[in-house]
């Protein structure tokens, strides 16, 4: 039998503790341009089961995103790496929605066209053009619950902030410098949130980190909803993210083979405090190299499975807080 929404803001509250209780209803952010359509995507990488799966539930179930100030769409979005349990099959389609790109005829890859393809569908002069695009993603490092935002837009970072808020152990990160806000498939929305949920293996659903997932995407409806009727609740509005400073690769040998491990003592500590000359790698000679940098940095996708191919063995963020 399926959940009733009251589940699911009961599982919520379990998993998420909410810190004290929001007031119902009360005035807050006024929607300057109301959201008249929202799209769900999963799958982007073919072998984040989190994602994917709860796509399927959504087509199954429409009834679970439905809200009446907005229609919601579902795409999953890399059908042929989803069913070969592939994160691509020719390359990473969450780097293929560059605007000129997407204009390139010449780029003929199966993710090539699949970008333009939804960009035809879904962008700002599509057939149906979205307002707002929740990116459901997983990794193998140690994230938690992550919010990610590609940008400084209020709108997103305020939804960031209420998540945050609702849910304290909820991470948010800011990828902007990274180029994100031009590359991703939610790049193509006018706002727009990836959650990134970890660790979970390739290919392999987490019943905790489905549940989280789908608990967030109501919680993110919900406030979409509310802010469509200008209801949006009143709370604190500091916000302590973590932004992207730059990638850091493996130790390589002059062949481009790595050289050395995360150390130990970093291993799993996505999100926690670097200082200058704390351990980063034990080489395979059993050396320790350390963090030579002159500032404290916060390491995220510590050992990401999937970043091996692009030489990143971690990204440094800065902690910042802001009032929003």
């Amino acid at each position: 039998m399926l959940r009733k929404q009251d589940d699911y803001i009961m599982i919520f509250q379990d998993i998420f503790r909410t810190t004290q209780p929001l007031a119902a209803g009360e005035p807050g952010m006024k929607p300057k341009n109301k959201l008249s359509r929202v799209l769900i995507v999963g799958g982007t990488h073919g072998n984040e089961f989190t994602g994917a799966y709860l796509i399927k539930k959504f087509e199954q179930f429409p009834e679970l995103i439905h809200r009446s100030s907005f229609e919601t769409l579902t795409l999953l979005a890399n059908p042929q790496a989803f069913t070969a349990a592939r994160r691509y099959i020719n390359k990473d389609l969450n780097r293929c929605f560059l605007r000129q790109n997407l204009e390139d005829s010449k780029l003929s890859s199966y993710e090539d066209l699949r970008a333009k393809e939804i960009n035809h569908l879904f962008g700002q002069n599509g057939k149906t053009p979205v307002d707002f695009i929740l990116d459901l993603h997983s990794t193998t490092a140690n994230m938690g619950v992550t919010i990610i935002v590609d940008n400084d837009e209020p709108f997103n970072m305020q939804l960031a902030a209420y998540l945050n808020y609702v849910s304290p152990s909820v991470k948010v990160y800011s990828s902007g410098n990274s180029g994100r806000s031009h590359n991703s498939l939610r790049s193509l929305g006018r706002f727009g949130i990836g959650i990134e949920v970890g660790s979970v293996p390739q290919g392999v659903l987490n019943a905790d980190f489905f549940l989280k997932t789908e608990a967030i995407i109501y919680t993110i409806l919900d406030y979409l909803q509310q802010y469509n009727q200008g209801k949006v609740p009143h709370f604190p509005n500091t916000l302590i993210f973590y932004r992207y400073m730059e990638a850091i690769d493996y130790p390589r040998n002059e062949r481009g083979e790595i050289q050395a491990v995360i150390h130990p003592q970093l291993q799993f500590k996505d999100y926690e405090v670097l200082n200058p000359a704390d351990p980063m790698f034990l080489t395979f000679d059993d050396q320790i190299i350390s963090y030579q940098g002159n500032s404290t940095v916060y390491p995220v996708f510590i050992n990401e499975a999937a970043y091996y191919e692009k030489g990143i063995a971690m990204c440094f963020t800065e902690k910042h807080q802001i009032t929003i």
